[in-house]
């Protein structure tokens, strides 16, 4: 049996606390993996509180109020690290000790598990996959730092000497490498040879091994058993919060709008095969935010508060605005980083709460001219008040194409508004908006450079042929789509090779908030052809030539390809 007590008790107990931070990071990532729904922390932390006499628990409540959960979870990640530890110290006597102590920790996690009302056989997979690693991991580590001595002194059978006669000296290097393992090797390897008394080889016992301790390995590898043990809990946390709020959206019925979209009408969309759809679907509608991880908003814990320069401050939930009338909209949003001819645009129907009437509620005051919202995850971006009140339709949304918000989409609320660059009009997962001044708040992006106000400018691009598209002599459709949200597209014109420009024929839409399709047929011949779009608005501004990046306010050009015709 292998003895590993040649290190010191430290050590034994940081890895046994690497070990059980591993078995708990595997059991909060197995729990949404599984589909299982008790963390076994979570578990214990219960059956502690139902086992409690009366008298304690009203202790709790009196001394620690609202944070009585808090303390007692917390308490039991102490006892936890604590029993942890202990084990890793138990392992280094017997290694099947510290493998007995994680076999403990499975027992009393499964029993918590299954004590509870809805539990399930199946519940008990997270305690057991997370007690399995930590077992793994506690077995790697003593051995990655206790590694096998070199066998310097190896047990022999001493020689019989006969009678008569008088055994000789031992060799000198065996002298050597004897006092050496004594040294070095501490109870196992005999007691280190004393001053004016002969050196004794080291002698090993059938079944043990000799070991030494590697500091620097045991360093390292508990620093790599930290790191999986964060990043497994931590996506666990994010994939159990994605799964609760999922849960929660599916349950979701939202009422009817008070005032319906208007009927698409026909001819909305060409239904040309590779031409952008007049609605864009969910999954392919673009995303652009500041958040690295999608922040999961639990729609029964929302709340919405309107504070700042307003008579009456408001503080909304989510029952309360599906309580509200309910506006349906057809509009298309865009991103400031877009390229021209890029594909961050979309169109899609909404379904929210106006944002004036909530404004209203609160009561305006005549200084203001800026709504600071915030998000969930404290993105913040600032929206001129005069936008949000001239009677377009800006949301608080709740739905998109049908159904509640996706969550990569600002599920459960998020902003809405038509004419407007997202980064100052389309806030996510909003929680907070603070009516104020320009000329006092900043948003996120405008000390980075961008602008404080940032209208849509009129653009359009090619969707049909591709760039770089080799085509076949004949009749060949140019396509794509054209916006100038909150004006509306007039009309839209190609040319070929900088001849002259000819007006594409347009697609219907039902108002100015959205884009809009265009197509024109073309009489291609064999070459290298150039192609451009630019469109003119409702308001009778033609698309600049001048190109622009993005930054400080939107990209500007004519979007130009090239194609081959053979």
């Amino acid at each position: 049996m292998q003895k590993l007590n040649t290190a010191p008790p430290w050590a034994g107990a940081l890895a046994g606390l690497v070990a059980g931070a591993v078995a708990l990071g595997v059991a909060q990532l197995a729990v949404p993996l599984t589909g299982q729904a008790t963390f076994p922390v979570v578990a214990v932390g219960d059956a502690v509180v139902d086992l409690s006499p009366a008298p304690v628990k009203e202790f709790a409540i009196s001394t620690f109020g609202a944070n009585d959960k808090t303390v007692l979870v917390g308490g039991v990640f102490v006892v936890l690290a604590l029993a942890a530890a202990l084990i890793g110290v138990l392992a280094l006597r017997r290694l099947a000790y510290g493998i007995a102590g994680m076999a403990a920790f499975a027992a009393v996690g499964v029993l918590a598990v299954l004590t509870r009302p809805d539990a399930q056989a199946a519940g008990v997979l997270p305690t057991v996959l997370g007690v399995t690693a930590g077992a793994l991991t506690l077995t790697w580590l003593l051995r990655r730092s206790l590694p096998l001595a070199p066998r310097a002194a190896t047990a022999q059978p001493e020689p019989s000497t006969p009678p008569g006669e008088t055994a000789g000296p031992p060799e000198r290097d065996t002298r050597e490498a004897a006092g050496r393992a004594g040294e070095e090797g501490g109870a196992l390897s005999g007691e280190p040879g004393r001053a004016g008394e002969p050196e004794r080889p080291a002698v090993m016992r059938a079944g043990e091994d000799l070991r030494a301790f590697d500091r620097r390995r045991l360093l390292t590898g508990a620093a790599g058993g930290i790191v999986v043990a964060g990043a497994a809990g931590l996506l666990g946390r994010e994939l159990a919060g994605r799964q609760a709020v999922n849960s929660a959206r599916g349950r979701l019925t939202l009422p009817a709008p008070a005032t319906p979209a208007k009927p698409l009408p026909k001819g909305a969309d060409f239904r040309i095969n590779g031409l952008s759809p007049f609605i864009t679907k969910n999954q392919d509608f673009y995303r652009v935010d500041t958040a690295i991880v999608v922040p999961q908003v639990d729609p029964r814990a929302w709340t919405l508060r309107v504070h700042g320069l307003v008579d009456r401050p408001v503080e909304i939930t989510y029952a309360d605005l599906l309580r509200m009338p309910l506006t349906e909209a057809d509009v298309t949003l865009t991103c400031v980083s877009n390229d021209v001819g890029g594909p961050l645009v979309g169109n899609a129907r909404w379904l929210g709460v106006r944002m004036a009437d909530l404004l209203r509620r609160a009561g305006l005051r005549s200084d203001a001219d800026m709504l600071l919202s915030t998000s969930a995850d404290g993105f913040t971006c600032g929206t001129p008040v005069d936008v949000v009140m001239d009677g377009r339709d800006a949301l608080f949304a709740v739905a998109m194409n049908g159904e509640p918000l996706p969550l990569e989409h600002g599920f459960p609320v998020r902003q809405v508004v038509p004419g407007l660059y997202g980064y100052v009009s389309a806030t996510k997962w909003v929680v907070d908006i603070k009516v104020t001044r320009f000329d006092t708040d900043q948003a996120y992006w405008t000390p980075r450079g961008w602008a404080a106000k940032a209208p849509i400018k009129t653009e359009s691009r090619i969707d049909l042929p591709r760039a770089g598209a080799s085509l076949k002599a004949g009749r060949v459709t140019v396509a794509g789509v054209a916006w100038a949200q909150h004006t509306g597209i007039a009309a839209v014109e190609v040319r070929v090779d900088g001849g002259a420009w000819r007006e594409a024929r347009l697609a219907e839409v039902p108002g100015p908030d959205t884009w809009r399709q265009w197509a024109l047929d073309w009489d291609a011949t064999p070459g290298r052809h150039t192609l451009q779009v630019r469109a003119t608005d409702a308001a009778g501004r033609t698309q600049t030539e001048q190109e622009a990046p993005p930054m400080p306010d939107g990209a500007t050009g004519w979007h130009t390809i090239t194609v081959e015709v053979a």
